[in-house]
């Protein structure tokens, strides 16, 4: 009886353990089926991204495709949309890694397509994080916590995919995929350039009014014992000397979702730490600068090109 014990330990012992996905894995993808510009309205905030006529441009266009990809980030199973030439060519392309705005979110291609599209015809391949929590993804989003870690796992998602030059990166982010940006580029994201519209640059503000905190607690419910923790991590105008490439500060001057001095403070901070860094304001310019994308996608596709050396 000793003996069959001992042989059973020792072949469980001698059995290899289960292999887990490393960080930035590709666990599936699929291509993704766009609805008709009435369903995409009914279930998602399109119409305020694009016309109907633009929509149908963008989803019909045959030179490219979208893709929908489960990665793995810390442990968890994440998505992606990963926006290319089709077929894809022999050539590596370079990259923009497009950041989301807002909290918890659904399915939101079709409000980024017809951005993707006109990233995608400047010869960029475009991937965008939704990170963890959103489109029924596994974790919960920290509004720029632990979810850090599905955009800095781009990279070597990235680099799986084998269509991508890793060396030809860029960073792009709407509100607060801007302070994605930011903390992205602080913990050393190999970005060679980076460019956002409408993003905060200072938690601690946007906290102040009564409706902020109320968000505040409901994203952080342990914000009352965490704030300066949590202010501190996620607000760019405390940390200027660590934005150390070329940025490119978009907003406009009647955002009022996010106050335009946000940009304006940031550039100041990173004119005295004699930073590398642009900014446009759009007159009359609203959050998502609608009114303006075409001039905001090309002013940050030019920046790009600028800084791809």
């Amino acid at each position: 009886m000793q003996k069959t014990l001992t042989i059973a330990f020792l072949a469980l012992a001698l059995s290899p353990p289960a292999l887990i996905a490393a960080d930035g894995e590709i666990l599936g993808r699929t291509v993704y089926s766009f609805p008709t510009w009435q369903k995409a309205v009914e279930d998602s905030d399109a119409e305020k991204y694009a016309s109907a006529e633009e929509y149908q441009d963008a989803i019909t266009d045959s030179r490219f495709v979208l893709e929908k990809i489960r990665y793995r980030s810390d442990g968890l199973e994440v998505f992606a949309y990963l926006y290319r030439p089709e077929p894809a060519g022999m050539q590596k392309l370079p990259a923009i890694v497009f950041n989301r705005g807002s909290y918890v979110r659904g399915d939101i291609a079709p409000e980024l397509v017809p951005m993707f599209r006109r990233l995608a015809s400047a010869g960029f391949i475009v991937i965008a994080p939704l990170y963890r929590g959103s489109e029924g993804s596994e974790g919960s989003d920290e509004m720029g916590g632990a979810d850090l870690k599905d955009l800095m796992n781009v990279v070597p998602l990235a680099a799986s995919l084998g269509s991508i030059d890793t060396s030809s990166m860029f960073l792009y982010g709407e509100s607060r995929g801007g302070m994605m940006v930011f903390q992205a580029i602080r913990d050393g994201f190999p970005a060679k350039a980076a460019a956002t519209f409408g993003g905060f640059t200072d938690l601690e503000e946007m906290v102040a009014s009564e409706a902020g905190l109320g968000m505040a607690n409901h994203i952080w419910p342990d914000f009352a014992e965490r704030r300066t923790e949590i202010i501190a991590k996620r607000s760019a105008v405390q940390w200027p000397e660590k934005l150390n490439i070329p940025l490119l500060l978009m907003h406009g001057s009647a955002d009022g979702s996010v106050s335009v001095t946000q940009t304006l403070r940031l550039g100041m901070a990173l004119a005295r730490e004699g930073k590398t860094f642009g900014i446009i304001v759009f007159p009359g310019g609203k959050h998502t600068l609608r009114q303006f994308d075409q001039a905001r996608d090309q002013q940050a596709l030019d920046f790009f090109r600028q800084n791809d050396e």
